[in-house]
């Protein structure tokens, strides 16, 4: 028997099971996926970045 991991949707917490069914996985369902996709898009959601970083300073080896 195989054992199925169980996520919190991210939106709701409500459990999800992880399988290819899932078609929204990690979320519930399409709701949940769009309230996610615009908390993204209206800038509610960041990503943190040192501000005394210059990505203007990168050298070519940085890169690679």
């Amino acid at each position: 028997m195989t054992k199925v991991t169980i996520v919190k949707c991210p939106t709701c917490k409500k459990d999800v099971a992880w399988t290819k069914e899932q078609k929204y996985r990690p979320f519930c369902s399409q709701r949940c996926q769009q309230i996610d996709f615009g908390d993204w898009a209206s800038e509610s959601y960041s990503i943190p970045v040192d501000p005394s970083f210059d990505d203007g300073q990168l050298n070519e080896e940085d890169l690679e």
